[in-house]
């Protein structure tokens, strides 16, 4: 058992490694993918735009309109820098509010980059947004002042245009970030007096992840088949270890059983022929006949067990002697065969006709085989006082019916899944004093495939069984 536990445990391990193998090799492959995705043509634009901004901020034209608004208030924004605090933060608010303000209204931006867009033939659907992140001013000692700070909201500022890289100046792009990042530019002059800005350019398309996803359907769906294959051979390999393993101790039980069962008549045989050899008994031919008896008893015995392992073989190649009779009529001789073969007088075996006796087509060794299991059980697994099995025949528009009922101990739901199979016996108190090789109801079962016909099986505990069998019209 331990065993059994530790290969579950490794197979479980393993599957689990295999799947973190796998979704880091996607997770990776993913990456690499976003990090190269629109990278060529990222170049192109970057290349361009750098070249419309030569000596110039923000798009072409965005200096002169920060320069205007800054050197006019630089001297008021050193003296409230030296002398008032909280005057020059507000001064430095407003100042960036009406700077932005002014590079959205005369941003020349989107023909700026329609124009980059045509000249290097780039997808339509492409979307940009330009971004300001920093504008600080320096006053004598050449240390920079921030006036604007993406960390730090503006007041003054209208919200949805301050996102987390900064102030939006224009475009259309809704999620800017490292991997849609074009170009950045920190901009300063080494001059006293002077500023310096912190812009960047974003372009991305509107389904980018789509599009990356698209290109990784090979990778997943590779890994995804491998997964699942995996899955599938594991299922396959433990389904089949259970069914070999169930097939081992049925054939245990099966041997175990054969055992008993041969042992039981050849001891009657010995016993008996030891008896036979003593004088007192040999002597007697009144004492010799009783013995005689036995022996022959014991060895139909065995040859009904042998017969019994043998058809097996026999079943499986379901040979058959097909001939036309008459139910009723051949119910009624199955019945006395039957009758004749019980040594338990508590036991009642009826037949209701139901006024019927249609003709069937049937190998008759097999069928009357068939009945004599299930008679057989209906007997052996039954307590009570006084054993009882009706037959009755019956027909609808489609089958003729044979219903076999008896009032035994019944079954449970678990057992009724399994009592066609071969050599299975129900391990139960009730069942524990029963021999057999649990080879009847596999018998039973093969005589109804090979017949074409249907099996139904109706069971309730400590009332009774019922195996209706269901033949079909011709």
């Amino acid at each position: 058992m331990k065993s059994i536990t530790i290969y579950k445990t490794i197979a479980i391990f393993s599957f689990i490694i295999l799947v973190f193998v796998q979704f880091f090799l996607v997770y990776n492959t993913y990456k690499l993918k976003n990090d190269r995705y629109f990278l060529s043509e990222a170049g192109q634009i970057n290349d361009r735009y750098s070249r419309s901004i030569r000596n110039d901020k923000v798009y072409p034209g965005g200096q002169s309109i920060i320069d205007s608004i800054i050197y006019r208030h630089i001297d008021e924004l050193e003296y409230l820098y030296t002398n008032d605090k909280n005057g020059f933060n507000n001064l430095k608010a407003k100042l960036c509010d009406t700077i932005f303000t002014h590079l959205r209204l005369y941003s020349n931006m989107d023909s700026l980059f329609n124009s980059i867009i045509t000249k290097n033939h780039l997808s339509k659907e492409l979307q940009y947004v330009l971004v300001v992140s920093n504008i600080s001013v320096t006053f004598k000692d050449k240390n920079y002042i921030p006036l604007y700070q993406s960390n730090i909201p503006n007041p003054y500022i209208d919200a949805k245009s301050q996102i987390s890289q900064g102030l939006i100046i224009d475009g259309t792009l809704s999620n800017p970030n490292a991997q849609n990042l074009v170009t950045a530019y920190n901009i300063t002059a080494p001059s006293n007096y002077s500023y310096s800005t912190a812009f960047s350019l974003y372009v991305d398309t509107p389904k980018r992840y789509i599009n990356i996803l698209r290109q990784m359907l090979p990778v997943f769906g590779l890994s995804l088949f491998s997964v699942i294959l995996v899955v599938l051979i594991y299922f396959f390999t433990y389904r089949n270890w259970l069914k070999q393993k169930k097939l081992a101790e049925m054939q245990s039980d099966f041997v175990n059983s054969i055992t008993h069962e041969f042992n039981t008549p050849l001891s009657t045989i010995i016993v008996a022929n030891k008896n036979m050899q003593n004088e007192k008994v040999y002597n007697s031919f009144e004492n010799i006949l009783p013995l005689t008896k036995i022996i022959e008893r014991q060895s139909n015995r065995l040859k009904i067990l042998f017969s019994q392992v043998l058809d097996i073989t026999k079943m499986s190649k379901a040979t058959q002697d097909k001939k036309e009779y008459r139910l009723c009529d051949l119910l009624d001789e199955i019945l006395l065969d039957y009758r004749l073969t019980i040594t338990d007088k508590n036991v009642l075996i009826s037949l209701n006709k139901n006024g019927i006796n249609p003709e069937i087509v049937l190998d008759r060794f097999w069928f009357t085989t068939m009945l004599f299991n299930i008679f057989d059980n209906a007997i052996k697994y039954n307590n009570k006082p006084e054993k009882s099995i009706e037959v009755s025949a019956s027909a609808d528009e489609k089958n003729i019916i044979i219903n076999i009922r008896d009032n035994g101990i019944g079954m449970p739901k678990k057992t009724l899944s399994h009592i066609f199979e071969k050599f299975y016996r129900n391990k139960s108190q009730e069942t524990a004093e029963v021999n057999g090789l649990g080879l009847g109801l596999f018998y039973t079962k093969q005589c109804i495939r090979v017949h074409g016909w249907q099996i139904k099986v109706e069971s309730e505990e400590n009332v009774g069984s019922t195996f209706i069998i269901y033949i079909p019209k011709e």
